[in-house]
């Protein structure tokens, strides 16, 4: 049995969404047909509202509706520490844990020899012309644990260290994280990077 082609085209469409596979599409599109006026209906107006006004900062490259993102807006946030992360999802991340008060800057991906990312098409100019514009005392390199992310954290740390102290986030066991179920990489990142008690 063939579906309405409208409604099987928004199932396609939904189906190349992170996390959703085409069962997941379509029983998501089916729910929300059949509930059409409470969910189908208001999620499209927000949809289209999102489509209209979303922007991404043109200080740090975080999503918001407006030039200046809510947290480069905030004076309080200019306390002399930025947050280097590599995606806009990474600074979500790192606002959920409500702890950092400073400001970011979004890479929006990392240097990678084999495709061609090298520094300008990361914005790391207008990083390093922010850390001199807005007094910034600390970078806080929070990248990915792989090679590229890496690699780009030490790139940073050269065009840095003169500037700004430079930190970086933790690496190792997580907390409630069992040992037999770590990789070997978490396992010596863990105890390299250990504390007396």
């Amino acid at each position: 049995m063939t579906q309405p082609t409208e409604i099987e085209r928004l199932i396609e469409m939904m189906a190349k969404l992170p996390g959703l596979g085409p069962r997941s599409a379509r029983r998501a599109v089916l729910h929300l047909v059949a509930r059409r006026e409470g969910q189908l209906g208001p999620l499209a107006r927000q949809m289209q509202l999102v489509a209209d006004t979303a922007q991404a900062c043109e200080r740090c490259g975080n999503i918001g509706t407006a030039a200046l993102c809510p947290i480069c807006a905030d004076p309080a946030r200019a306390n002399g520490q930025i947050c280097v992360v590599e995606t806009v999802a990474d600074l979500w991340a790192m606002e959920r844990a409500g702890v950092f008060r400073g400001r970011y800057h979004v890479l929006g991906g990392t240097l990678s020899a084999l495709d061609a990312v090298g520094p300008e098409e990361l914005g790391i100019p207008t990083l390093l012309a922010r850390i001199d514009d807005e007094a910034v005392r600390e970078a806080i390199l929070a990248l990915p644990a792989t090679v590229d992310g890496q690699t780009t954290a030490h790139y940073l740390a050269d065009q840095l260290e003169a500037r700004v102290t430079l930190t970086s986030l933790a690496q190792g066991v997580p907390i409630g994280g069992e040992l037999d179920f770590l990789d070997d990489g978490t396992i010596t990142a863990a105890l390299e990077a250990r504390k007396p008690l």
